[in-house]
């Protein structure tokens, strides 16, 4: 039988075992920590998401875990009026063939463990570090902290944003500073006023700042997750902060919004990161997965479902036999690099549209207003819509007389086309680097953002 390790025991890790045991190989997942454990409260999980799950044999699992949102809503943050909703209705789950859900990421993570635990082909082995690896005839040895090591017959890095893996194969060094800090606090929601429970995910997007919220863990926990931008000079993980200081980055934010905010304790703070797309991330028969391939910010809230979708293509370009594994990897990082990119640059544009400030949200708050359900489903649809994850074009189709957006178009909603005729919309191409969702706005050019060959 033969042997694919992977370092890394986080969701991606555990996904990609699933997905490659089912081809009948042997996996060993070498986790760095003493335990199987996954860190973290909310995580959103869209209809792409969803059908990675359900092509690994845990849609009925999740479904019991999950709470299904009935819309995205969009606030601005200062005056607290509400400028736009996409609803996730009936419309929306029949069009991408699954809800859109959030979970708390552990309840998730569990699933994904215990199914891998019930699996005899899945060997997990805690306190195993990867450090390393080097090429042999038949495959890779796999280097471990404390000198050991193993032999397979390939190695999938799924070891996160700190790769060791990546550290060797691609070799760029430290992850970049988005200059972004974010809060993190659960809420139980018997604590909640009734009038501010939803079953939504909210942004209150302000000036250099946003606020988003949502409830997980079946509903009994309130997610808050503000973000600002504070430009802090070092990195830093899972901080223990003080309440006063998330009121205080967040003191313009309207009632509603302090509201909520003053319901949080126990805060924690993470500088966001990411690193720049690269289009090789195999080498041989060693591959990188997820966040070690392509690390992104949180803001288009598909970290995990990227993480899910590798997994799943990479598991079925796998049903063949060792001798074959090097060329399938490189089709699985040719399948997976234009999508991933895409969607990371999606992340860096979202932060002007959620910042935006003066004349520019006020433009973006009128475009966005302007747009109606269909419009909007339409422009999720390349990312929520996919199904072979595996070709970047085979996503819900858009309607007639619409197609896949022009070079430099990205965004968080995906398509965009002014219309023809309208005067509430500029029609003139943007400068590079401008694009946003529901328009071509003038946006400051403080955020960080990739060059345009980058999408």
């Amino acid at each position: 039988m033969t042997t694919v390790a992977v370092a890394g025991g986080g969701i991606g890790g555990l996904a990609t075992a699933l997905s490659v045991s089912a081809q009948g190989h042997r996996v060993v997942v070498c986790e760095r920590g003493a335990e199987f454990a996954e860190l973290g409260a909310g995580i959103q999980l869209a209809p792409n998401g969803m059908h990675a799950l359900a092509r690994l044999g845990l849609a009925a699992a999740v479904a019991e875990i999950a709470v299904p949102v009935e819309e995205l809503r969009f606030m601005d943050g200062l005056s607290g009026a509400h400028v736009v909703s996409m609803p996730l209705d009936e419309r929306y789950r029949s069009r991408f063939g699954n809800p859109y859900v959030v979970v708390h990421r552990g309840e998730l993570y569990r699933l994904l463990l215990r199914a891998c635990r019930d699996s005899d082909r899945i060997e997990l082995r805690p306190s195993s570090p990867v450090v390393g690896y080097t090429h042999t005839r038949q495959g890779v040895r796999v280097l471990l902290g404390q000198g050991s090591a193993l032999t397979a017959d390939a190695l999938v890095g799924a070891d996160g944003l700190h790769s060791a893996v990546r550290a060797q194969l691609v070799g760029d060094g430290r992850p970049r500073n988005a200059g972004i800090t974010v809060y993190r606090s659960t809420v139980p929601m018997d604590r909640v006023p009734p009038d501010l429970r939803h079953r939504s995910v909210t942004w209150w997007a302000g000036p250099g700042r946003h606020f988003v919220h949502y409830p997980i863990a079946g509903g009994s926990l309130l997610n808050l997750a503000p973000s600002v931008e504070n430009q802090p000079a070092e990195v830093f993980s899972g901080v223990a902060v003080q309440q006063t200081e998330v009121r205080e980055q967040f003191a313009q934010l309207c009632d509603t919004a302090q509201r909520l905010l003053a319901l949080g304790t126990e805060w924690k703070a993470w500088v966001l990161v990411d690193r720049e797309p690269v289009d090789v991330w195999t080498e041989g028969r060693v591959a990188l997965l997820g966040d070690a391939a392509h690390p992104m910010l949180h803001y288009a809230a598909q970290g995990a479902c990227m993480a899910l979708e590798d997994a799943v293509v990479l598991g079925e370009l796998l049903n063949c036999p060792a001798e074959r594994f090097s060329a399938q990897l490189r089709r699985y990082n040719e399948a997976r690099r234009e999508r991933t990119a895409r969607v990371h640059r999606t992340a860096r544009d979202s932060i002007g549209l959620w910042h935006a400030r003066g004349e520019t949200a006020v433009a973006r708050n009128k475009t966005l207003a302007a747009m109606g359900a269909n419009e909007l489903h339409d422009y999720v649809a390349w990312l929520h819509g996919a199904r072979d994850f595996a070709a970047p074009d085979a996503v819900t189709p858009f309607p007639a007389g619409r197609g896949p957006a022009d070079e430099g178009t990205y965004t968080l909603a995906g398509y965009l086309a002014p219309a023809d005729g309208d005067a509430d919309r500029p029609t003139a191409r943007p400068p590079s680097g401008t694009h946003t969702l529901g328009g071509y706005l003038d946006l400051p050019p403080a955020p960080p953002r990739l060059p345009d060959s980058a999408a």
